[in-house]
């Protein structure tokens, strides 16, 4: 019996240049964050959530409102998945042991993780907004 395909990817050079496209946009968006700082993030978020507050940082005030508007139920289950991730990355960061090895006289090899004072990331909203990827 010969195999039917219901449907086929892209070939690899469509692809290729999608990648390419979608890299260039990436590449300038960080590059533009990085050059303008807070000014391209809040043009980002205007441009793609139709957000802008008056500032990215919540106060503690509006953070514990958002806590309070939040079922029972719903804080139960930010709590497991919060516990899930923490408990696999603690699992990850115990895997990655730094290590040090002389393998020849004087030659002398190795890794160390070392970790990042602050990062930044974006979780997008949308119509189905998703909680778990902010954790």
């Amino acid at each position: 019996m010969a195999i039917k395909h219901l449907k086929r990817g892209k070939p690899e050079a469509d692809r290729a240049e999608d990648d390419a496209k979608t890299r260039a946009v990436v590449e300038a968006t960080l590059k533009d964050i990085e050059t303008r700082g807070d000014a391209a993030v809040r043009e980002l978020s205007e441009k793609f959530d139709n957000y802008s507050p008056e500032s990215f940082r919540l106060s503690q005030e509006q953070i514990d409102e958002l806590i309070a508007s939040l079922s029972e139920r719903e804080l139960a289950d930010i709590k497991f998945a919060q516990k899930q991730v923490m408990n696999f990355a603690q699992a990850q960061r115990d895997s990655m042991l730094d290590i040090e090895v002389e393998t020849l006289p004087g030659v002398i090899l190795g890794h160390k993780n070392i970790p990042v004072q602050s990062v930044g990331c974006y979780v997008p909203g949308g119509k189905f907004p998703m909680v778990a990827s902010a954790h």
